[in-house]
């Protein structure tokens, strides 16, 4: 069992035979994991919090990906229900009240749960006053160097979880413990700076109780989070905070001492026989073999109607790129084979997702990992963290020179404009559809000067507007008004109306916009 994946089949084994995934969410929200009485069955808990993260990944992608200036929805003609709700989104136009909204919310939150009962078993607790982590006596037999390994791994997946919801809604309900369903109505929502707390301190616990073993010597904890992936996130959460001082502590230290690198081909990054690879420092890890631990994305992303030419079972047509980043590759780059798949030829051709798709024997059961931290990706932060220098631009070369593409010469990049400029673009081409795009627009608002992310969007809309959304029969918006959609406020997804109207003890604040 070499990897989260085999671990992950064993726990489903000794749970129950007739159980397809782990869900250890209780059945009653009292519970506080005090069940959990050994090193063992707090492992098997934790297993079942890696497992809870496939289920955020199934509404993540259209929060985000599609949100961005690199996907839309596939049949803008389409009055279904499920694909007027991914229009909504791709339109800049969601409810309150938005179903997919909603699952992600609601699946990230009972992850969250989980991994708050395996805490609470450790006796690890935070401190909303002072921000800091303590580790009280435990009265199980767990050794310490066993309670912080376990710790460190469910704190980075706590902070993960925070991570995406603080840059999707702003300040959200900060829940570090088990609480009641009823105690959990009188927690309103934190604010962005107390949220940004608590996820620097359980990343740097996971940094400082993780397991440092370099990458050439892992085996037996393949998939799992370590302390290289958790620097590399406390990277990207100091970057999105605009700390770049601290950030590129953290990147360096990564590139100097991990013993992850760049793969020689892009395209053997997400190969499903070359899993947990070099370059990729954290996934979310799938299992085919009808054991319901599959990937369902090819046959979501896959084009809609081509029935077992891309992938068994045919697919649904999500996720499908825009006219504009087919056309922004340059010709030389090899990352657009991998990236972008076309099925068909002429006015029929279909574009769809590539680097998600491989062959699967049963529909919705793919092998796919789904990439979250990446060796390139620690590469090109570390550029943005550092600024227009030579050291940033030989960072972007890496990947440029691997891709097939011509270093940038120095006196090509003179300006911040342009040093700015060919590194979103270079981001974009190397993170197409993994949930990177989105982010990073958002991020850049804070963290560089030529860089807007409406702005994009807006650019995004007037260039896809003949061949996409001008086709909606409604509602069918001008260019202007569609445009319009597009906020600052609205940079930040709405609460769900849910959480609002069953609270009926506080008023909890919508975002504004909504």
């Amino acid at each position: 069992m070499k990897s989260l994946k085999y671990i992950a089949l064993a726990s489903i084994i000794i749970l129950s035979s007739c159980q397809k995934t782990i869900d250890l969410l209780p059945e009653s929200n009292s519970n506080t994991g005090d069940s959990y009485n050994n090193y063992d069955q707090i492992s098997v808990a934790l297993t079942g919090c890696y497992n809870g993260m496939q289920k955020t990944l199934t509404d993540e992608w259209t929060l985000t990906e599609l949100r961005s200036d690199n996907s839309i929805m596939g049949v803008p003609g389409s009055t279904a229900s499920t694909n007027r709700d991914l229009s909504d989104l791709d339109m800049f136009m969601p409810s309150t009240s938005h179903q997919g909204n909603y699952n992600y919310w609601s699946t990230v939150y009972a992850n969250i749960h989980n991994v708050n009962l395996v805490l609470n078993a450790l006796q690890v607790n935070y401190s909303e006053s002072t921000g800091t982590l303590t580790y009280d006596n435990l009265s199980i037999p767990v050794t310490d160097a066993q309670r912080k390994s376990l710790a460190a791994e469910a704190l980075f997946i706590r902070a993960y979880h925070y991570f995406n919801l603080v840059r999707l809604y702003g300040g959200v309900f900060l829940i570090h413990e088990p609480v009641t369903a009823e105690d959990a109505k009188a927690i309103n929502r934190s604010s962005v700076a107390d949220i940004y707390k608590l996820i620097e301190a359980d990343l740097k616990d996971a940094v400082a109780y993780g397991n440092t073993t370099k990458f050439a010597s892992i085996s037996a904890n393949l998939g799992r989070a370590n302390t290289w992936c958790a620097k590399a996130l406390l990277g990207k959460v100091y970057l999105t905070e605009n700390k770049k001082t601290e950030a590129i502590t953290q990147l360096q230290d990564v590139i100097t001492n991990s013993g992850y690198g760049l793969q020689n081909a892009y395209a053997n990054i997400f190969s499903i026989a070359n899993e947990m690879n070099g370059d990729i420092l954290f996934a979310i890890r799938f299992k085919a073999g009808g054991l319901g631990l599959g990937s369902p994305f090819p046959n979501l992303f896959a084009p809609l109607s081509s029935g077992s030419n891309v992938v068994n079972g045919d697919g649904k047509g999500l996720n499908y790129p825009s006219t504009d980043i087919n056309n922004a590759y340059a010709a030389a780059d090899t990352r657009k084979a991998a990236n972008i798949g076309v099925y068909g030829a002429g006015t029929a051709a279909k574009l769809y997702p590539k680097k998600h798709i491989s062959v699967v024997a049963i529909a919705n059961d793919a092998e796919n990992d789904w990439v979250v931290l990446r060796y390139a990706d620690v590469l090109l932060m570390l550029a943005e963290a550092q600024g227009n220098t030579p050291s940033s631009l030989g960072l972007i070369n890496q990947t440029r020179t691997r891709n097939g593409l011509t270093a940038i010469l120095a006196t090509a990049v003179t300006t911040t404009a342009q040093f700015e400029d060919s590194l979103q673009r270079e981001r974009r081409y190397e993170f197409a559809f993994e949930n990177q795009r989105w982010f990073d627009l958002v991020r850049y608002n804070t963290t560089m000067t030529t860089i807007n992310a409406v702005q994009v969007i807006k650019d995004h809309f007037a260039k896809e507007y003949a061949t996409q959304y001008g086709q909606y029969p409604a509602p069918r918006l001008s260019l202007l008004d569609l445009q319009n959609q597009v906020t600052i406020q609205k940079l930040l997804l709405p609460i769900p109306q849910r959480e609002i109207d069953n609270n009926t003890r506080i008023t909890i604040p919508q975002n504004p916009g909504y």
